[in-house]
Protein backbone atom coordinates (compact mmCIF):
# COMPACT_ATOMS: atom_id res chain seq x y z
CA UNK A 1 0.00 0.00 0.00
CA UNK A 2 1.03 3.57 -0.68
CA UNK A 3 -0.28 6.09 1.86
CA UNK A 4 -0.54 9.88 1.63
CA UNK A 5 -0.78 11.79 4.92
CA UNK A 6 -1.73 15.46 4.68
CA UNK A 7 -0.20 17.81 7.27
CA UNK A 8 3.04 18.86 8.93
CA UNK A 9 2.61 18.61 12.69
CA UNK A 10 3.24 16.19 15.52
CA UNK A 11 -0.16 14.59 14.91
CA UNK A 12 0.80 13.77 11.31
CA UNK A 13 4.18 12.40 12.40
CA UNK A 14 2.44 10.15 14.94
CA UNK A 15 0.03 8.92 12.25
CA UNK A 16 2.91 8.21 9.85
CA UNK A 17 4.86 6.42 12.59
CA UNK A 18 1.84 4.26 13.41
CA UNK A 19 0.97 3.60 9.75
CA UNK A 20 4.54 2.45 9.06
CA UNK A 21 4.00 -0.45 11.48
CA UNK A 22 1.57 -2.07 9.02
CA UNK A 23 3.58 -4.63 7.01
CA UNK A 24 1.47 -4.02 3.89
CA UNK A 25 2.41 -0.34 3.82
CA UNK A 26 5.41 0.12 1.57
CA UNK A 27 5.55 3.91 1.23
CA UNK A 28 4.18 6.88 3.15
CA UNK A 29 4.21 10.35 1.62
CA UNK A 30 3.74 13.23 4.06
CA UNK A 31 2.60 16.54 2.59
CA UNK A 32 4.39 18.75 3.48
CA UNK A 33 5.71 16.95 6.56
CA UNK A 34 8.50 18.17 8.84
CA UNK A 35 12.12 17.45 9.65
CA UNK A 36 11.38 14.25 11.56
CA UNK A 37 8.85 12.79 9.12
CA UNK A 38 11.64 13.25 6.53
CA UNK A 39 13.68 10.59 8.35
CA UNK A 40 10.82 8.40 9.67
CA UNK A 41 10.67 4.77 8.48
CA UNK A 42 9.02 4.33 5.05
CA UNK A 43 8.35 8.10 4.84
CA UNK A 44 9.10 10.78 2.28
CA UNK A 45 8.10 14.43 2.49
CA UNK A 46 6.53 16.07 -0.54
CA UNK A 47 6.27 19.85 -0.70
CA UNK A 48 2.60 20.06 -1.65
CA UNK A 49 -0.20 21.88 0.18
CA UNK A 50 -3.11 22.76 -2.11
CA UNK A 51 -5.97 20.31 -2.53
CA UNK A 52 -5.54 20.38 -6.31
CA UNK A 53 -1.84 19.53 -6.08
CA UNK A 54 -2.55 16.75 -3.60
CA UNK A 55 -5.21 15.33 -5.90
CA UNK A 56 -2.84 15.36 -8.88
CA UNK A 57 -0.14 13.64 -6.82
CA UNK A 58 -2.52 10.96 -5.50
CA UNK A 59 -3.67 10.22 -9.04
CA UNK A 60 -0.20 10.13 -10.60
CA UNK A 61 1.34 8.03 -7.81
CA UNK A 62 -1.70 5.71 -7.53
CA UNK A 63 -2.05 6.35 -3.81
CA UNK A 64 -4.13 3.66 -2.10
CA UNK A 65 -5.28 5.74 0.87
CA UNK A 66 -5.09 9.42 1.83
CA UNK A 67 -5.41 10.43 5.50
CA UNK A 68 -6.04 14.09 6.31
CA UNK A 69 -4.50 15.45 9.51
CA UNK A 70 -5.48 19.15 9.84
CA UNK A 71 -8.92 20.71 9.69
CA UNK A 72 -8.34 23.33 6.98
CA UNK A 73 -8.11 20.94 3.98
CA UNK A 74 -11.25 19.20 5.23
CA UNK A 75 -13.05 22.53 5.51
CA UNK A 76 -11.87 23.34 1.98
CA UNK A 77 -13.46 20.18 0.60
CA UNK A 78 -10.50 17.87 -0.07
CA UNK A 79 -12.66 14.81 0.67
CA UNK A 80 -15.33 15.92 -1.82
CA UNK A 81 -12.66 16.52 -4.47
CA UNK A 82 -11.02 13.10 -3.97
CA UNK A 83 -14.39 11.30 -3.95
CA UNK A 84 -15.36 13.03 -7.20
CA UNK A 85 -12.24 11.53 -8.75
CA UNK A 86 -12.73 8.03 -7.36
CA UNK A 87 -9.92 8.20 -4.79
CA UNK A 88 -9.95 6.68 -1.31
CA UNK A 89 -9.64 9.33 1.42
CA UNK A 90 -10.32 9.22 5.16
CA UNK A 91 -12.19 12.20 6.58
CA UNK A 92 -15.55 14.02 6.57
CA UNK A 93 -16.82 15.93 3.54
CA UNK A 94 -17.03 19.72 3.48
CA UNK A 95 -20.52 19.93 4.95
CA UNK A 96 -19.74 17.58 7.85
CA UNK A 97 -16.49 19.47 8.50
CA UNK A 98 -18.63 22.47 9.50
CA UNK A 99 -18.99 20.74 12.89
CA UNK A 100 -15.53 22.14 13.59
CA UNK A 101 -15.39 24.96 11.07
CA UNK A 102 -18.32 26.88 12.57
CA UNK A 103 -19.14 27.04 16.26
CA UNK A 104 -22.63 28.33 15.46
CA UNK A 105 -23.26 25.38 13.09
CA UNK A 106 -22.00 22.96 15.75
CA UNK A 107 -24.04 24.49 18.58
CA UNK A 108 -27.18 24.47 16.45
CA UNK A 109 -26.52 20.78 15.65
CA UNK A 110 -26.08 20.00 19.35
CA UNK A 111 -29.26 21.85 20.30
CA UNK A 112 -31.33 20.23 17.54
CA UNK A 113 -30.19 16.70 18.38
CA UNK A 114 -30.23 16.98 22.20
CA UNK A 115 -26.48 16.77 22.69
CA UNK A 116 -25.77 18.09 26.18
CA UNK A 117 -23.86 21.38 25.92
CA UNK A 118 -23.61 24.81 27.57
CA UNK A 119 -26.29 27.46 27.07
CA UNK A 120 -25.26 30.09 24.53
CA UNK A 121 -26.12 33.00 22.27
CA UNK A 122 -24.48 33.94 18.97
CA UNK A 123 -23.77 37.42 17.58
CA UNK A 124 -22.43 38.91 14.37
CA UNK A 125 -23.12 42.49 15.49
CA UNK A 126 -20.59 44.07 17.86
CA UNK A 127 -23.06 46.50 19.44
CA UNK A 128 -25.60 43.79 20.22
CA UNK A 129 -22.90 41.54 21.67
CA UNK A 130 -21.62 44.43 23.79
CA UNK A 131 -25.10 45.07 25.18
CA UNK A 132 -25.61 41.37 25.90
CA UNK A 133 -22.47 41.02 28.06
CA UNK A 134 -23.74 43.81 30.35
CA UNK A 135 -26.50 41.49 31.62
CA UNK A 136 -24.49 38.26 31.80
CA UNK A 137 -23.33 36.33 34.84
CA UNK A 138 -19.57 35.91 35.09
CA UNK A 139 -17.36 34.17 34.32
CA UNK A 140 -18.50 33.54 30.76
CA UNK A 141 -16.85 32.17 27.63
CA UNK A 142 -16.43 33.95 24.28
CA UNK A 143 -15.58 31.83 21.23
CA UNK A 144 -14.67 32.81 17.70
CA UNK A 145 -17.12 31.13 15.32
CA UNK A 146 -14.49 30.01 12.81
CA UNK A 147 -11.11 28.29 12.92
CA UNK A 148 -8.54 29.96 15.17
CA UNK A 149 -5.77 27.35 15.58
CA UNK A 150 -7.01 26.38 19.04
CA UNK A 151 -6.71 29.94 20.34
CA UNK A 152 -10.20 31.35 19.70
CA UNK A 153 -11.65 30.78 23.17
CA UNK A 154 -11.45 33.30 26.03
CA UNK A 155 -12.75 32.80 29.57
CA UNK A 156 -13.84 36.24 30.81
CA UNK A 157 -13.98 36.94 34.55
CA UNK A 158 -15.77 40.27 34.20
CA UNK A 159 -17.41 42.67 31.74
CA UNK A 160 -14.12 44.51 31.08
CA UNK A 161 -12.42 41.30 29.90
CA UNK A 162 -15.46 40.33 27.84
CA UNK A 163 -15.53 43.73 26.14
CA UNK A 164 -11.82 43.47 25.33
CA UNK A 165 -12.28 39.98 23.85
CA UNK A 166 -15.19 41.15 21.70
CA UNK A 167 -13.11 44.05 20.36
CA UNK A 168 -10.20 41.75 19.55
CA UNK A 169 -12.44 39.24 17.81
CA UNK A 170 -14.99 41.42 16.03
CA UNK A 171 -13.32 44.82 15.53
CA UNK A 172 -9.55 44.20 15.53
CA UNK A 173 -10.18 40.93 13.65
CA UNK A 174 -7.21 39.10 15.19
CA UNK A 175 -8.42 35.81 13.67
CA UNK A 176 -8.73 37.14 10.11
CA UNK A 177 -12.50 36.76 9.79
CA UNK A 178 -13.02 33.78 12.11
CA UNK A 179 -14.10 36.04 14.98
CA UNK A 180 -16.52 38.28 13.08
CA UNK A 181 -19.25 36.05 14.49
CA UNK A 182 -18.97 34.96 18.13
CA UNK A 183 -20.55 32.51 20.52
CA UNK A 184 -21.11 33.79 24.06
CA UNK A 185 -21.51 30.77 26.30
CA UNK A 186 -22.17 29.99 29.95
CA UNK A 187 -19.03 29.03 31.86
CA UNK A 188 -18.95 25.46 33.10
CA UNK A 189 -16.72 24.61 36.06
CA UNK A 190 -15.02 21.23 35.80
CA UNK A 191 -12.25 19.13 34.30
CA UNK A 192 -11.75 18.97 30.54
CA UNK A 193 -11.32 15.71 28.66
CA UNK A 194 -10.58 14.79 25.06
CA UNK A 195 -12.25 11.76 23.50
CA UNK A 196 -10.86 10.99 20.06
CA UNK A 197 -13.05 8.53 18.18
CA UNK A 198 -13.56 6.97 14.76
CA UNK A 199 -16.80 6.75 12.80
CA UNK A 200 -17.98 5.10 9.59
CA UNK A 201 -21.23 7.08 9.67
CA UNK A 202 -23.13 4.21 11.30
CA UNK A 203 -20.97 3.50 14.35
CA UNK A 204 -18.72 5.62 16.55
CA UNK A 205 -15.94 3.91 18.52
CA UNK A 206 -14.27 6.09 21.17
CA UNK A 207 -10.52 5.82 21.70
CA UNK A 208 -8.74 5.89 25.06
CA UNK A 209 -9.51 9.20 26.78
CA UNK A 210 -6.91 11.96 27.02
CA UNK A 211 -6.22 15.11 29.03
CA UNK A 212 -4.75 18.05 27.10
CA UNK A 213 -2.74 20.84 28.74
CA UNK A 214 -3.63 23.94 26.73
CA UNK A 215 -2.12 26.87 28.61
CA UNK A 216 1.48 27.90 28.21
CA UNK A 217 2.60 28.00 31.86
CA UNK A 218 2.70 25.47 34.69
CA UNK A 219 -0.46 25.23 36.76
CA UNK A 220 -2.62 25.99 33.70
CA UNK A 221 -1.68 29.65 33.67
CA UNK A 222 -1.27 32.08 30.80
CA UNK A 223 -2.70 32.17 27.28
CA UNK A 224 -3.99 29.15 25.40
CA UNK A 225 -1.73 27.35 22.95
CA UNK A 226 -2.23 24.53 20.48
CA UNK A 227 -1.42 22.21 23.39
CA UNK A 228 1.68 21.77 25.58
CA UNK A 229 1.30 18.06 26.31
CA UNK A 230 -1.19 15.30 26.98
CA UNK A 231 -1.94 12.40 29.31
CA UNK A 232 -3.80 9.23 28.33
CA UNK A 233 -5.96 7.78 29.68
CA UNK A 234 -7.54 10.75 31.42
CA UNK A 235 -7.83 9.78 35.12
CA UNK A 236 -11.12 11.69 35.43
CA UNK A 237 -12.83 9.60 32.74
CA UNK A 238 -14.13 6.78 34.92
CA UNK A 239 -16.88 4.33 33.95
CA UNK A 240 -19.74 6.55 35.07
CA UNK A 241 -18.33 9.53 33.16
CA UNK A 242 -17.93 7.44 30.01
CA UNK A 243 -21.48 6.10 30.32
CA UNK A 244 -22.80 9.65 30.75
CA UNK A 245 -20.81 10.66 27.69
CA UNK A 246 -22.22 7.77 25.63
CA UNK A 247 -25.84 8.44 26.57
CA UNK A 248 -25.90 12.24 26.39
CA UNK A 249 -23.26 13.11 23.80
CA UNK A 250 -21.96 10.23 21.65
CA UNK A 251 -25.28 8.52 20.84
CA UNK A 252 -27.20 11.76 20.14
CA UNK A 253 -24.32 12.90 17.93
CA UNK A 254 -24.45 9.69 15.92
CA UNK A 255 -28.21 9.99 15.50
CA UNK A 256 -27.71 13.59 14.40
CA UNK A 257 -25.13 12.61 11.78
CA UNK A 258 -27.58 10.07 10.37
CA UNK A 259 -30.58 12.42 10.50
CA UNK A 260 -28.66 15.21 8.74
CA UNK A 261 -27.26 12.70 6.20
CA UNK A 262 -23.74 14.01 6.78
CA UNK A 263 -21.02 12.13 4.88
CA UNK A 264 -18.70 11.41 7.76
CA UNK A 265 -16.19 8.57 7.60
CA UNK A 266 -13.30 9.78 9.69
CA UNK A 267 -12.27 11.00 13.12
CA UNK A 268 -14.63 12.84 15.42
CA UNK A 269 -13.07 14.45 18.48
CA UNK A 270 -15.28 15.26 21.46
CA UNK A 271 -13.99 18.10 23.65
CA UNK A 272 -15.70 17.52 26.99
CA UNK A 273 -15.98 19.08 30.42
CA UNK A 274 -16.80 16.91 33.41
CA UNK A 275 -18.89 18.89 35.92
CA UNK A 276 -20.84 18.12 39.08
CA UNK A 277 -23.98 18.33 36.90
CA UNK A 278 -22.71 15.79 34.38
CA UNK A 279 -20.61 15.63 31.23
CA UNK A 280 -21.04 18.45 28.70
CA UNK A 281 -19.76 18.82 25.14
CA UNK A 282 -17.63 21.93 24.62
CA UNK A 283 -16.79 21.38 20.94
CA UNK A 284 -16.40 18.96 18.08
CA UNK A 285 -13.21 18.56 16.08
CA UNK A 286 -13.34 16.59 12.86
CA UNK A 287 -9.78 15.27 12.97
CA UNK A 288 -7.30 13.87 15.45
CA UNK A 289 -6.19 16.27 18.18
CA UNK A 290 -2.67 17.55 18.67
CA UNK A 291 -0.98 16.69 21.07
CA UNK A 292 -3.55 14.07 22.20
CA UNK A 293 -2.75 11.91 19.17
CA UNK A 294 0.90 11.68 20.21
CA UNK A 295 -0.17 10.27 23.59
CA UNK A 296 -3.06 8.07 22.39
CA UNK A 297 -1.81 6.37 19.21
CA UNK A 298 1.21 4.74 20.91
CA UNK A 299 -1.27 3.05 23.28
CA UNK A 300 -3.16 1.48 20.35
CA UNK A 301 -2.22 -2.17 19.89
CA UNK A 302 -4.61 -2.56 16.95
CA UNK A 303 -3.31 -1.70 13.50
CA UNK A 304 -4.17 1.89 12.58
CA UNK A 305 -4.46 1.31 8.83
CA UNK A 306 -6.60 -1.80 9.32
CA UNK A 307 -8.89 0.25 11.57
CA UNK A 308 -9.22 2.99 8.96
CA UNK A 309 -9.92 0.48 6.20
CA UNK A 310 -12.58 -1.10 8.38
CA UNK A 311 -14.23 2.31 8.74
CA UNK A 312 -13.97 2.95 4.99
CA UNK A 313 -15.74 -0.38 4.40
CA UNK A 314 -18.53 0.52 6.89
CA UNK A 315 -17.62 -2.41 9.16
CA UNK A 316 -16.83 -0.66 12.44
CA UNK A 317 -19.76 -2.25 14.30
CA UNK A 318 -17.79 -5.50 14.59
CA UNK A 319 -14.39 -3.95 15.39
CA UNK A 320 -12.80 -4.01 18.86
CA UNK A 321 -9.81 -1.73 19.32
CA UNK A 322 -7.08 -3.22 21.54
CA UNK A 323 -5.13 -0.95 23.89
CA UNK A 324 -1.97 -1.30 25.96
CA UNK A 325 -2.55 -1.47 29.71
CA UNK A 326 -0.26 1.50 30.27
CA UNK A 327 -0.36 5.24 30.81
CA UNK A 328 1.08 7.50 28.10
CA UNK A 329 2.40 11.05 28.45
CA UNK A 330 3.72 13.39 25.77
CA UNK A 331 5.46 16.67 26.56
CA UNK A 332 5.81 19.48 24.00
CA UNK A 333 9.06 21.40 23.64
CA UNK A 334 8.36 24.86 22.24
CA UNK A 335 10.32 27.91 21.15
CA UNK A 336 10.58 30.46 23.95
CA UNK A 337 8.03 33.21 23.33
CA UNK A 338 5.34 30.92 21.88
CA UNK A 339 2.36 31.47 21.51
CA UNK A 340 3.59 35.00 20.85
CA UNK A 341 6.68 35.92 18.83
CA UNK A 342 9.71 33.62 18.82
CA UNK A 343 12.93 33.00 16.93
CA UNK A 344 13.57 30.06 14.58
CA UNK A 345 16.55 28.34 13.02
CA UNK A 346 18.28 26.86 16.09
CA UNK A 347 19.90 23.43 15.75
CA UNK A 348 18.16 20.56 17.56
CA UNK A 349 20.41 17.89 19.08
CA UNK A 350 20.02 14.82 21.27
CA UNK A 351 17.34 12.90 19.35
CA UNK A 352 18.28 9.22 19.39
CA UNK A 353 16.57 5.91 18.63
CA UNK A 354 16.08 5.06 22.31
CA UNK A 355 13.37 7.74 22.77
CA UNK A 356 10.06 8.39 20.99
CA UNK A 357 9.97 11.87 19.49
CA UNK A 358 7.34 13.39 17.18
CA UNK A 359 8.32 16.45 15.18
CA UNK A 360 6.21 19.55 14.48
CA UNK A 361 7.91 22.93 14.01
CA UNK A 362 11.19 21.39 12.91
CA UNK A 363 12.94 21.14 9.54
CA UNK A 364 15.81 19.16 8.05
CA UNK A 365 18.34 21.47 6.39
CA UNK A 366 21.60 20.10 4.94
CA UNK A 367 21.54 17.18 7.33
CA UNK A 368 20.80 19.28 10.42
CA UNK A 369 17.54 19.54 12.34
CA UNK A 370 16.52 23.17 12.94
CA UNK A 371 13.64 24.74 14.87
CA UNK A 372 10.97 26.00 12.48
CA UNK A 373 7.89 26.83 14.54
CA UNK A 374 6.33 27.49 17.92
CA UNK A 375 5.76 23.92 19.03
CA UNK A 376 8.96 22.22 17.86
CA UNK A 377 8.55 18.58 18.94
CA UNK A 378 7.27 16.34 21.71
CA UNK A 379 8.58 13.31 23.55
CA UNK A 380 6.28 10.40 24.43
CA UNK A 381 6.74 7.68 27.01
CA UNK A 382 4.79 4.98 28.86
CA UNK A 383 4.48 4.23 32.54
CA UNK A 384 2.39 2.21 34.96
CA UNK A 385 0.71 5.44 36.06
CA UNK A 386 0.67 9.15 35.24
CA UNK A 387 3.61 9.91 37.50
CA UNK A 388 5.97 7.31 36.04
CA UNK A 389 4.90 8.02 32.43
CA UNK A 390 5.53 11.72 33.02
CA UNK A 391 8.94 11.06 34.54
CA UNK A 392 9.91 8.94 31.54
CA UNK A 393 8.70 11.56 29.04
CA UNK A 394 10.65 14.31 30.82
CA UNK A 395 13.73 12.11 31.04
CA UNK A 396 13.60 11.74 27.26
CA UNK A 397 13.00 15.46 26.76
CA UNK A 398 16.01 16.43 28.91
CA UNK A 399 18.16 14.51 26.41
CA UNK A 400 17.15 16.99 23.67
CA UNK A 401 18.48 20.51 23.36
CA UNK A 402 18.05 23.66 21.28
CA UNK A 403 18.48 27.34 22.04
CA UNK A 404 15.42 28.96 23.64
CA UNK A 405 13.80 25.61 24.43
CA UNK A 406 10.72 25.93 26.64
CA UNK A 407 8.36 23.34 28.12
CA UNK A 408 5.95 23.00 31.00
CA UNK A 409 7.14 20.95 33.96
CA UNK A 410 3.77 19.60 35.11
CA UNK A 411 2.37 17.66 32.15
CA UNK A 412 0.61 14.52 33.34
CA UNK A 413 0.46 15.58 36.95
CA UNK A 414 -3.09 15.01 38.19
CA UNK A 415 -4.71 18.12 39.68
Amino acid sequence: MKILIVGSGGREHAMAWKAAQNPQVSKIYVAPGNGLTAIESKCENINLCSNDDLLDFAQSEKIDLTIVGPEVPLMDGIVDKFHQNGLKIFGPDKKAAMLEGSKSFAKAFMKKHNVRTAEYEEFDDFSMASEYIKQCRYPLVIKADGLAAGKGVVICENECQASSALKDFMINDIFKGSGKKVIIEEFLQGVEASILSITDGNTIIPFISAKDHKQIFDGNKGPNTGGMGALAPNPYCNESVMEDFRQNILEPTLEGLKAEKLDFCGIIFFGLIITTKGVYLLEYNIRLGDPETQAVLPLMESDFIDLINCAMNKNLSDYKIKWKDKTSVCVVAASKGYPGSFEKGFEVTGITENITVFGAGIKLDKGKLLTNGGRVLCTQAFGDNAESAGQNAYRALKQINFSNIYYRNDIGKIK
